[in-house]
């Protein structure tokens, strides 16, 4: 039949047509796209017993329309990672009730009963007790498992070349990784903040220093990533009394430096810390860095034994993780970069009465990050700079 842009009217039958739903009559159906790719629908019966939500890719960014073409494959990914993460840390993710291909549309659970960290977070709540740590689990289960430690040859090249995604890779290589220390139309800050926006760019040292994280970022195939996971991509709540914490919207994943995920949450972690600062709302905010190392270094380490080449020795993983300390820091420093003098903001620091001072903070820590980060070697080291 060929790929069909799904609307709202559109959902009963096609849910029925993939057998995901017995009466068709019974389906009410509702938008609720958020983000800037992708079109997403929940669908629900009359009593509310029963939902799913059907998340389809558009072949341009939704935000943008059809003057932004981008290829709707990027769903492959995303069900390749599903796939893979429901193989290691299926608690972690939604459950996936079927991937349409042709129509590159995801059936998946309805997760409207959770909340988005980032929302919860600006709306002045904690992270509580397991939100940073299973994101931790969550990146040491899923790179251990597609990395050269936890699959054969083989199939680890086999993922390798299924992995590649050079259209979604180019946007992180250039939004991230070197449009905000040029001058590029897609740069954009708040006035007070044009004398660091030229200081950045005129800063050979950091230059440099973002040139081999961007290196690093294009060369190293160390394992599956998410690729975008910051805390618009985790949902939180309870379900029968228990927390719960999903990750979601992988559809930038890729086989790449580990350091890249982490870092990506850590520069949100940040940049959410500040918010609360200037807000006085200050709680577990400072803890979350170091509760997500160190449940992603136990949960490595707890892999490590499980290894398929058992060359690398136990002393050998003691030098790959502080790499991966390492890149995580510099990455960590490149997203809160970005996300204030690049092209997408955060509502975080956009939606405080006066952005101005803690946008100027976090800046400045995120050049600290990235040009100190061989000598800003623990989490206590990152707690001393903030």
């Amino acid at each position: 039949m060929g790929y069909r842009i799904l609307e709202t009217d559109d959902i009963p039958a096609y849910l029925h047509e993939r057998g995901h739903w017995a009466d068709v009559t019974d389906i009410h159906v509702r938008e609720v796209s958020d983000g800037n790719m992708n079109r997403v629908f929940l669908a629900s019966n009359a009593d509310g017993s029963h939902s799913l939500a059907v998340k389809q890719a558009l072949p341009w960014v939704r935000v943008a329309g059809p003057s932004w073409p981008m290829s709707p494959e990027r769903a492959d990914a995303e069900a390749r990672a599903y796939e893979q993460v429901a193989k290691v840390a299926p608690d972690k993710i939604p459950v996936i009730h079927g991937y349409d291909a042709d129509n590159y549309a995801l059936v998946m659970e309805d997760m409207s009963d959770l909340e988005v960290l980032r929302t919860v977070l600006n709306e002045g709540a904690s992270y509580g007790p397991d939100a940073s740590a299973r994101i931790g689990e969550f990146v040491a289960q899923l790179t251990f498992a597609t990395s050269d430690f936890g699959m054969d040859s083989a199939d680890r090249k086999a993922l390798i070349a299924a992995s590649v995604s050079p259209e979604l890779c180019k946007i992180t290589e250039d939004v991230v990784l070197s449009e905000p220390y040029i001058e590029h139309e897609h740069n954009h800050w708040l006035p007070e903040l044009a004398d660091l926006a030229a200081s950045f760019r005129a800063d050979a040292r950091l230059r440099t220093e973002v040139a081999d994280l961007r290196y690093t970022f294009m060369t190293s195939a160390q394992a599956l990533l998410h690729g975008d996971l910051h805390t618009g991509s985790v949902m939180v709540g309870e379900r029968e009394g228990a927390p719960v914490v999903r990750v979601f919207d992988p559809e930038f994943s890729f086989v790449g430096p580990i350091g890249y995920d982490l870092g990506l949450y850590w520069a949100n972690v940040l940049v959410s810390e500040e918010r609360a600062r200037e807000l006085g709302a200050l709680t577990d905010h400072g803890d979350q860095l170091r509760l997500s190392w160190e449940a992603f270094e136990t949960e490595f380490r707890r892999l490590w034994p499980t290894r398929v080449d058992t060359f690398f020795d136990d002393a050998f993983v003691d030098r790959f993780l502080s790499r991966v300390w390492t890149d995580s820091v510099g990455y960590a420093g490149t997203e809160i970069v970005r996300r204030i003098i690049g092209f997408a903001h955060l509502t975080d620091l956009t939606t405080l009465p006066d952005p101005v001072p803690a946008s100027r903070r976090t800046l400045l820590l995120g050049r600290e990050l990235i040009v100190r980060r061989e000598e800003l070697t623990s989490p206590e080291h990152i707690r001393a700079l903030v």
